[in-house]
Parts: C-alpha cells; structure tokens; sequence
C-alpha cells in the first residue's frame, strides 16, 4: 500500500492545501466534487500541483505535518521544481 502527501491549489499563484491520503485518486475527486465539505470547497481548491509517495503511513503523516508548518515561498520553491507550469496532475491520475 502507498500513502501519498498531496498539495492542492485553487489556480496558479492561488490558494494551497496539504493533504495526506491512501487513495489519491479517491481523495482528489472528493475535493473536485466538493463531497466534504471544509477549507478545499470553500476556498475553490482543486487541482492537483504536487504529490509524493511513502511506503509508511507514519512518514507521510510527519511529512504532511511539517509541510503544512512551511512558509508559502518554501511550498512554492518545491511545487515549481516539479510542476514549473502548475499543470494539474490529476488529469492524468488512473485507477
């Protein structure tokens, strides 16, 4: 099983989210669809900008728990080393 720790935004330069799931695919079409209602719905974030994978749940906690601690330019700098375009990532997402 992998556990992934996501970063969400609302548009490019937009809102940010961190989360940490075991079902990305599940968890990026909950905040598409707005299905739970909190922070994501309201504030319109909804595209998939960063992830990343850990084999143990308990190292994607801690890393979705520091990270959400970071400053803004931080989560910038490392969602634009991989995603300089911002291109949602979740378009491309398959069972």
């Amino acid at each position: 099983m992998a556990f992934y720790v996501y970063m969400l935004a609302s548009r490019r330069n937009g809102t940010l989210y961190i989360g940490m799931t075991d079902d990305l695919l599940k968890r990026v079409w909950q905040h598409r669809d707005g299905v739970i209602s909190g922070f994501t719905r309201d504030y319109g974030v909804k595209n998939l900008v960063w992830y990343e994978t850990h084999e143990m749940r308990e190292s994607a906690l801690i890393r979705e728990r520091r990270m959400k601690k970071w400053n803004r330019a931080w989560k910038l700098e490392l969602l634009e080393k991989d995603n300089p375009n911002w291109r949602d990532l979740g378009e491309g997402l398959t069972p």
